[in-house]
């Protein structure tokens, strides 16, 4: 069984991009862009988030040691991004496609204002049939504002198109129920839903190169499949691999797809670490929600506002143990909220519309 996407997102990771010694792998790369060629010759949209602008920089200045790692890292990223670019440019070029470059950072996605203008440049470079790039702006991302890794973004742009799939290439054959370097591992080939712990066998150590491991890699895969997206994770560094997938004729990854959420609860399913306010709800309200009916939050679900918000910010939900239930956006504030606390017969502090639940 092939399989037959129209939209397909294809993250290419650091540890692809690169050779052992830190420096692009540019036959791998020319490769993978002849295979993307093929699929775009099929008629069909393709999005391709690259690592790389680090290792590009790398091939074409030294560091003095006394610059920390972040400067460090601003230096090779502005660099090699151009060096990036104009290798996919040209490598495309001979296909007869032209690729684009887009340079987002994690604030990208906060607003909805933002996040739409941000996903209408993609689609219009899609409609003329061109290739976006896509990867973080290293140059302006600051620790503690950048994404995990490139996965989370790949993630997340994959919820903005309404991607049929993302195909994350890694430079291992899938997720394994064990060491991979141990003969008794086996691939796990098919993941359904979201209650899979991977932490007891998969390794949380980062990636020579990048900066997540497979342990970011099967959580973002979990929730972008609960959105509705089917998420592929295979060896980038075997020959034709993404047509292999295509095709599935490759031992890989596959997390089966959830029936599709709106793009509002796309949005709102990645918007956690922006979240201002905090409400607490009763056993009543957890059961309601999470319940195979459609169900609003009502206030007298409601046992505490834990922290202020504003109409319209997005809040977390959690029961009564403090586990998070979900996100949503605040029909009105915190202080009218805290006088319908537990009250009948309230408009709802968050409708279904705007509710993602995170199971």
């Amino acid at each position: 069984m092939s399989y037959n996407y129209q939209r397909i997102i294809i993250k290419i990771g650091s540890n692809v991009f690169t050779q052992k010694d830190g420096l692009p792998d540019f036959d791998r790369i020319k490769h993978l862009v002849e295979q993307i060629a093929e699929i775009k010759n099929q008629g069909k949209e393709v999005i391709l988030v690259s690592s790389g602008a680090v290792a590009s920089g790398r091939g074409l200045i030294s560091v003095s040691d006394k610059y920390d790692a972040v400067a460090a890292r601003q230096l090779l990223a502005s660099i090699g991004q151009v060096k990036l670019i104009n290798t996919y440019a040209n490598l495309f070029e001979q296909h007869g496609f032209l690729c684009s470059q887009v340079l987002v950072t994690k604030e990208d996605f906060r607003d909805r204002v933002h996040y739409l203008n941000m996903k209408n440049c993609l689609e219009i470079l899609l409609h003329h049939g061109v290739v976006p790039v896509v990867n973080e702006n290293d140059v302006v991302s600051v620790t503690e504002l950048m994404f995990t890794d490139n996965d989370e973004l790949a993630g997340l742009i994959a919820s903005m198109l309404n991607a049929q799939a993302l195909i994350v290439l890694t430079n291992v054959d899938g997720i394994y129920n064990g060491d991979p370097k141990l003969p008794e591992s086996n691939i796990i080939e098919e993941v359904i839903g979201t209650n899979n712990d991977f932490s007891s066998f998969v390794s949380s150590g980062r990636s020579q190169f990048g900066r997540g491991g497979m342990i970011t890699k099967s959580t973002m895969a979990q929730k972008v499949a609960q959105l509705g997206i089917e998420v592929h994770i295979a060896n980038g560094t075997k020959e034709d691999v993404l047509l292999k997938v295509l095709n599935n004729t490759i031992p890989h990854t596959r997390f089966i797809p959830n029936k599709s959420k709106s793009g509002k609860k796309k949005w709102i399913a990645h918007s956690g670490n922006f979240a201002t306010g905090m409400v607490k709800l009763n056993e009543g309200a957890r059961l309601a929600l999470t319940s195979a009916k459609a169900s609003s939050l009502l206030p007298i679900g409601i046992t505490e506002i834990c922290t202020e918000f504003k109409k319209g910010d997005i809040i977390k939900l959690t029961d009564e143990n403090d586990q998070q239930i979900g996100l949503g956006i605040a029909e009105y504030g915190s202080e009218k909220a805290k006088e319908m606390i537990g009250k009948k017969n309230q408009k709802p502090l968050v409708h279904y519309d705007y509710l993602y639940l995170e199971f």
